[in-house]
């Protein structure tokens, strides 16, 4: 079987964001995204949107999309990982683009998809209570939302607010209005990621499913797609960490010639390749199990990756200049994002 991320289309795909990010998302660029009111590169997502598409990659065309579907998008967030470039990728277009389409509401998908696949539109889901589990934070009484959501990505400048919400029947997909919540940005063990909690008091919201709405798909979904940013960010940490210690000299040679330190580099390529085939076998299968596996398997290998490269690195890796620490704290952020898998909604 063909690796879905390895076929023509996903490497043109692959080299075209690649080469944008090389040239605009350089350590000194994300550093200054960071310090930028959004959080992230306006300009760069409009670009990575105009010319590329990556917003409206798993939208079906005739909501603005491109019609491709997860593999596509996991080729995008490998290469955002990569760069640790901040976009709300993950929180507009994968989970609420996602959620859009579990709810078989065509005007909720007409009025809001083709904004969010443009990247006009800044979109943010609600859906965990402080323990980061996928069980709902906020309650609908009617058609209004009382609770306090936790981990909402861009959830402080988002355009459109979505919360799932415990109903009679299950899990529901909400629409809150932006201005009748109280939204506030929290500080992050990871500064390339924004968070925000988002409160609400018998705020008035508009259920957009029509019953049965699919919270554990949703989950798989965003799980798949942070597994391959995690692939992405420890395959760069690792070739790092290789470029360093071939220049780094001492004793008279590359310290990468020590055998000690090539048998720590060669368990990291190891754990590596084992969390490509994690990921490859998520997208493959898509059942429960290998999604779990998948979340387990490659937030250990970006949490070595990264542990590593600090060790290898040396006194430097551990000065505020490095990027090392922002790897670091990227796959630390990252293996707590989604909480455990969670059954039911």
């Amino acid at each position: 079987m063909t690796d879905p991320l390895e076929t023509e289309e996903a490497l043109a795909l692959r080299d075209a964001v690649r080469s944008l990010l090389t040239r605009r998302s350089g350590p000194e660029a994300v550093r200054a995204a960071l310090e930028s009111p959004l959080g992230y590169d306006d300009k760069l997502w409009s670009t990575l949107c105009e010319q590329i598409g990556v917003a409206a990659l798993a939208i079906p065309e005739h909501y603005g999309g491109a019609g491709a579907g997860l593999a596509e998008v996991c080729v995008v967030q490998a290469e955002l990982g990569r760069t640790l470039t901040p976009a709300p990728m993950l929180g507009s277009a994968v989970l609420c683009g996602a959620a859009l389409l579990r709810t078989g509401n065509d005007e909720a998908c007409e009025r809001l998809l083709p904004g969010i696949a443009a990247g006009t539109t800044l979109a943010a889901l609600a859906w965990s209570d402080v323990d980061g589990q996928w069980t709902s934070a906020l309650t609908a009484s009617g058609a209004a939302l009382d609770g306090r959501a936790c981990y909402v990505l861009d959830g402080d400048i988002a355009d459109v607010l979505l919360a799932v919400a415990r109903t009679p029947d299950g899990a529901g997909l909400f629409e809150v209005p932006i201005d009748a919540v109280r939204r506030e940005r929290v500080t992050t063990l990871d500064p390339t990621r924004r968070l925000a909690v988002v409160e609400c008091d018998a705020t008035p919201a508009r259920r957009l499913d029509t019953g049965g709405f699919d919270l554990p798909g949703l989950r798989d979904t965003a799980i798949v797609a942070l597994a391959a940013e995690q692939v992405g960010a420890a395959s760069r940490a690792l070739e790092l960490t290789v470029e360093y210690t071939k220049q780094r000299r001492q004793f008279g040679r590359p310290i990468g010639s020590f055998q000690a330190l090539k048998h720590r580099m060669a368990d990291v390529h190891v754990h590596l390749e084992a969390a490509r085939s994690a990921l490859y076998a998520a997208l493959a299968d898509g059942d429960a199990e290998a999604v779990s596996a998948a979340k387990l398997v490659c937030g250990e290998a970006f949490s070595h990756a990264a542990a590593e490269m600090i060790q290898l690195h040396g006194g430097i890796a551990i000065t505020w200049e490095h990027d090392a620490h922002l790897y670091f704290k990227r796959a630390h952020g990252t293996a707590l994002l989604f909480g455990e898998p969670a059954s039911g909604g």
